[in-house]
């Protein structure tokens, strides 16, 4: 009998929905492990311990399948921002905890990237369009998902009065371009080599630059 992502036997039979969480989980510990170029529909259906024929009444094709983990991915990332964002002191003055809330923003996504390398590259992986998105709930335990939690934290600046608001559109993607950026570069580029340290210390001198280029 087949192992599951969590280690224990593969199920032969399943209740109803059952076998799309199984295959699921399976495709995210493929795309954990590999990156989306990982995530294939006969791989997931082997660990789920299922003939090919059966996942295809879930997932019609890998990329249906692909689109799933990719909306489970960019979950875990907007529950790794809450989380950074969770740990925050409340009480502090609004222009402070205003600051601290955009800092959170962009840590978190970093400290995920570095964390998740796979799970990272597959939340940003270019898909074709699927006729129905077979997961549509990108969001974390907030019911944000990471792109709106930059956008709130963007707001609660221009309400500390930090960032004037005729600066305010579209400044989500100057924050995120350069956050962004940096975490390709220390997973997948030059700064890969940098230690624990030093690309913390990066990231902290980014996010600096970012609060006060905006």
């Amino acid at each position: 009998m087949a192992s599951t992502p969590t280690g224990g036997p593969a199920r032969s039979t399943y209740r109803h929905g059952d076998l799309h969480r199984a295959l699921l989980e399976a495709g995210i510990d493929l795309a954990r492990h590999g990156g989306p170029e990982a995530v294939v529909l006969r791989e997931a259906t082997r660990r789920a311990g299922v003939v090919p024929n059966a996942a295809y009444r879930h997932f019609a094709s890998r990329q249906e399948l692909l689109a799933a983990v990719q909306a489970a991915a960019l979950s875990a990332l907007a529950v790794a921002i809450e989380s950074e964002l969770a740990g925050l002191r409340r009480g502090k003055r609004l222009a402070d905890f205003a600051r601290d809330s955009l800092r959170a923003v962009g840590a978190g996504y970093l400290r995920f990237a570095q964390a998740e390398p796979g799970l990272f590259r597959t939340a940003f992986a270019l898909l074709d369009p699927v006729e129905e998105d077979t997961d549509p709930n990108k969001a974390g335990r907030s019911g944000l998902n990471p792109f709106q939690l930059l956008a709130s934290a963007l707001d609660r600046m221009v309400d500390a009065g930090l960032l004037p608001p005729e600066r305010r559109p579209g400044a989500e993607y100057l924050a995120w371009s350069a956050v962004h950026g940096l975490a390709l570069l220390i997973i997948d580029g030059p700064l890969r080599q940098l230690t624990p340290e030093e690309s913390a210390a990066i990231g902290q001198r980014l996010l600096t630059m970012v609060e006060n280029g905006l």
